[in-house]
């Protein structure tokens, strides 16, 4: 497996596997491929990472920033996060995890937030942080992940692409 940063080759395997991946997903609206789309037309990927297997994409990851409280404060959303379905389990998500994280550090960033589950990203470092919230997310889902020894405290927003509603 090769973690690398995506080009525009990649694209519509991206937009493919974020499709597969959250076709049947209980809380998902099937909008992360148009997520990363309008991240991506917005100039807004931070960092934005494929997995190959075999020379094939079989996994993505994208980094975007957050604000807090109306503020930018080098703080960073991870998500969408997506594998093929049929690479689901074999360690693609948790390596596009780690290395995405470890390029945001060594860009100076000050912290990870992301919506998930925290029985999956709290392996990573993820906790639930009291000091934030996220409205219409129940509280528990909201994870932060700070790099030092700040953590933030208020509202977060993301993106305004995460807002993009489904197609009908």
């Amino acid at each position: 497996m090769m973690i690398r940063s995506e080009t525009p080759a990649d694209y519509q395997s991206i937009r493919e596997i974020h499709i597969a991946a959250f076709a049947n997903h209980p809380f998902s609206q099937q909008t992360e491929h148009r997520i990363v789309d309008a991240l991506r037309a917005d100039n807004a990927l931070v960092v934005s990472l494929v997995a190959e297997v075999d020379g094939i994409v079989r996994g993505h990851i994208a980094f975007s920033s957050v604000m807090i409280d109306g503020e930018t404060d080098a703080w960073f959303a991870l998500g969408p996060v997506a594998v093929d379905p049929t690479y689901q389990g074999t360690g693609i998500g948790r390596r596009l995890i780690e290395t995405g994280l470890a390029q945001l550090r060594d860009q100076g960033a000050h912290g990870c937030l992301l919506v998930g589950d925290p029985a999956y990203y709290e392996r990573f470092g993820f906790r639930h942080n009291p000091a934030l919230t996220f409205a219409g997310i129940p509280p528990e889902y909201l994870l932060c992940l700070p790099f030092g020894e700040s953590t933030p405290s208020g509202e977060v927003s993301h993106h305004a692409a995460f807002s993009i509603q489904a197609e009908t």
